[in-house]
């Protein structure tokens, strides 16, 4: 069959040139290659644009009107999950971190803010697996997130068989389940617990990585950071010894990609934190904690704003050029801070 079809083109690439003339086909060549190069670039720059934000209750009210469900505690923080993996999947150039042609290839920054948005979903997906739907430690999994968890931790560039895409839109399939089986009054086993320990343990994790993020921009520039790894923990010990200094900066081909990363994390926070407000409307009031997550927010909001250059300036501390690093940083440095006073609050009687 392959021998066939290869015969078939050259039949017809040998009757073209014997037409038209070598240097006509070349010519040819050359200028479809070219439209194709100059579409290609355009379409890229179009899937380049960052996703604008979704109003979660929005999209809370209309999806529960379209299945005729009840929006019911979980509900909102479960919509906020489905629509961030829907934005991924279903945004201009679709998900592109697994392409393999133009211009998906090309395209870099796009890939990592998807990255940043992914990793707050599977972490979202594993909290809600693992305490937001258990009464207990020794309590019941649900099915559905069962399903779900692992499927969103596929890994991120997988092209086919699996795709990365097919299994994302599976553990879609799953969440709507648990959250259609959340607003069902005759069906008991699925259960979303707003409680004040299962928000803090989240938002444990939400703080892990904003931490390691605001470490990554801030080596933009480079930095002597002195070893703290076993500091204030008498009697401790590591597997291998470290320096007691070391210089830390981030490539310069990397600096952008983290920027975009944080980006694409921030993104994705706001909508699950706007939605966490709501399910866990209750506890935030008794623990007077609802201006502490109102202030994360505006934080994250502000990592959002229009970037007017057309690349990510890498100048120094004080210097004459800006550095988009180091601000993207001092946001997420303020909004991490922010998250471990709110997990005190919440570790309160």
């Amino acid at each position: 069959m392959l021998e066939s079809v290869q015969r078939t083109w050259l039949k017809f690439w040998d009757a073209l040139v014997a037409r038209l003339g070598a240097g006509k086909v070349a010519k040819a060549v050359l200028v479809l290659l070219a439209v194709y190069l100059v579409g290609a670039a355009g379409i890229g720059i179009y899937w380049s644009f960052e996703p604008g934000r979704f109003d979660v209750a929005e999209e809370t009210r209309i999806d529960a009107e379209a299945a005729g469900e009840k929006p019911v505690i979980g509900y909102q923080t479960s919509t906020a999950l489905i629509r961030t993996m829907e934005t991924l999947l279903d945004k201009p150039g679709g998900y592109i971190t697994n392409d393999r042609f133009p211009p998906g290839l090309w395209l870099d920054n796009m890939p990592h803010w998807e990255y940043g948005a992914l990793v707050q979903a599977r972490d979202m997906g594993r909290a809600m697996r693992k305490t937001f739907s258990r009464s207990q430690s020794q309590s019941t999994e649900d099915p559905n997130l069962a399903k779900a968890e692992p499927l969103l931790q596929s890994d991120s560039n997988f092209w086919i068989l699996p795709s990365s895409e097919g299994q994302y839109r599976k553990a879609l399939k799953a969440l709507r389940a648990y959250r259609a089986d959340l607003s069902n009054p005759a069906q008991g086993t699925a259960q979303f617990y707003a409680r004040a320990d299962n928000l803090r343990d989240w938002l444990g994790d939400v703080s892990t990585r904003l931490g390691s993020l605001s470490q990554r921009l801030s080596a933009s520039v480079g930095q002597r950071r002195l070893n703290t790894d076993l500091a204030g923990s008498p009697g401790a010990a590591q597997s291998t010894a470290t320096a007691p200094e070391s210089l830390i900066q981030t490539p310069w081909l990397e600096i952008d990609d983290v920027f975009y990363e944080a980006r694409g994390t921030a993104w994705a926070l706001i909508h699950l934190l706007q939605a966490v407000e709501v399910d866990f409307a209750d506890t935030l009031e008794q623990k007077s904690a609802r201006v502490s997550l109102d202030q994360i927010i505006r934080e994250l909001e502000a990592t959002q704003e229009t970037i007017w250059s057309p690349m990510i300036l890498n100048g120094t501390e004080f210097g004459l050029l800006a550095n988009h690093s180091l601000v993207m940083a001092s946001y997420i440095s303020r909004a991490n801070a922010a998250i471990i006073d709110l997990r005190d609050l919440l570790s309160q009687g």
